[in-house]
């Protein structure tokens, strides 16, 4: 009996360690995935002109 139980364990313990495995590389992706839409975020934020006071008129204009 002593054995099945070792062998129970062991097949339990890799259960275990396969789904962590799993859900880290689950979880990383995702923060992966955050971090690439931040960056692209970023980038489209510096496309946007700034706006700029336009000294005949005083209306801010983009330049």
């Amino acid at each position: 009996m002593p054995p099945l139980i070792a062998f129970a364990g062991v097949l339990g313990g890799l259960a275990v360690v396969r789904w962590a495995y799993r859900t880290a590389l689950r979880v990383n992706e995702e923060l992966e995935e955050a971090r690439r839409a931040r960056m692209a975020e970023a980038m489209s934020r510096s496309e946007i002109p700034t706006l700029r006071r336009d000294p005949v008129t005083g209306a801010y204009r983009p330049g």
